[in-house]
């Protein structure tokens, strides 16, 4: 299981577009950018304040446990949720009803196929500006020590046409416009599912980077400088960590 995507906004960055109202709880290297978002990690999302009903920045692990969990160690993913499944799958039903997040990015990797090579590329919007992933969240709480975590997953649909020559899954970026629809809760007839949707083909773009982003370790901005698909194949290995024998990583939205 693996997926990455990143996040160049820092602190003050997330609360403008956001407009979030509680980034004084957190130091600078809370909400530092970061370039290589994996898996298990902690990383910020946005939710509606249960008190407030303002915007607000959560800490959150990527890899959703439900609440109802006899433990935290899951023994299948939880860092994509179907959007197929929203309403049918006992994982995501409750928080698809009242615990939505968005989840701020800059830019994503996948790893197609091309003539028979695995390629690591980045995909964001044609402007570079921050945007929004449609997430699901929730609290769970270990009934022995009383420790809570908060977890989240990203939604994902079928792709739109042109990122199908990619992957066959994309996430839900959700448009500034329809933020306040996806974080508010309500009941089943007022669930903003036709945000549930492919973003348009036309707003995105795409292109080659470092194997590098393989490895979660590696966390620095050159890790989506582009890479010339011709650039010779000795020269990228010799800028690569030396290959193990493991499978590639799969992508950000691979289904399990």
């Amino acid at each position: 299981m693996c997926g990455r995507y990143g996040r160049r906004a820092d602190k003050q960055r997330i609360a403008e577009w956001f407009r979030t109202h509680n980034t004084n709880v957190f130091n600078d290297s809370e909400l530092a950018p970061t370039y290589n978002a994996a898996p298990q990690s902690f990383q910020p999302v946005i939710r509606l304040n249960p008190e407030t009903g303002e915007r607000e920045i959560a800490i959150m692990k990527w890899g959703m446990v439900p609440y109802w969990s006899t433990t935290v160690k899951l023994k299948y993913s939880t860092i994509n949720a179907n959007a197929d499944r929203l309403t049918t799958s006992g994982v995501w039903r409750e928080p698809f009803k009242s615990r939505r997040c968005l989840v701020p990015a800059n830019f994503f990797f996948e790893w197609p196929v091309v003539d028979g090579e695995k390629q690591a590329r980045a995909f964001s919007l044609k402007d570079d500006s921050p945007f929004a992933f449609a997430g699901l969240w929730d609290r769970w709480k270990d009934k022995e020590t009383g420790e809570v975590l908060e977890s989240f997953a990203i939604v994902t649909v079928e792709p739109n046409e042109w990122m199908a020559k990619y992957h066959d899954r994309m996430g839900v970026i959700v448009e500034p416009k329809n933020y306040q629809r996806w974080l508010e809760p309500g009941e089943v007839h007022s669930l903003p599912f036709d945000l549930l949707r492919p973003y348009p083909e036309e707003d995105m773009k795409s292109w080659r980077v470092s194997d590098k982003v393989g490895n979660t370790r590696n966390n620095w901005a050159e890790l989506i400088e582009p890479v010339l698909d011709d650039e010779p194949k000795s020269e990228r290995a010799s800028k690569r960590a030396k290959p193990k024998k493991k499978p590639p990583p799969r992508g950000l939205f691979d289904d399990f």
